[in-house]
């Protein structure tokens, strides 16, 4: 089965792109360092983090180099995965 490089770009790009909307909403509403502090504790860890305020550029920006860096890792996968699949 060949994969479309640029849908599974725009996939994973979409995919992580949202992940990090979510955490900036959690920023938003003051949920952010609570889920931060739950989620190393299920790895046995302490939180020594601590959570800035909310700012929009900050946010825009972490979601469009997320996205892009998705996008560019769904299309590295689909190009290695029809590669190591071309004779089969």
């Amino acid at each position: 089965m060949k994969l479309n490089n640029n849908s599974v770009g725009l996939a994973m790009g979409g995919l992580i792109g949202l992940a990090h909307l979510a955490w900036s909403l959690m920023v938003v509403f003051g949920w952010a360092e609570s889920w931060l502090s739950f989620v190393l504790g299920l790895h046995f860890l302490n939180n020594p983090y601590t959570v800035d305020s909310f700012s929009l550029g900050t946010a825009l920006m972490l979601i469009i180099v997320t996205s892009v860096v998705g996008y560019v890792l769904g299309w590295v996968f689909a190009w290695v995965w029809n590669t190591l699949h071309k004779h089969q």
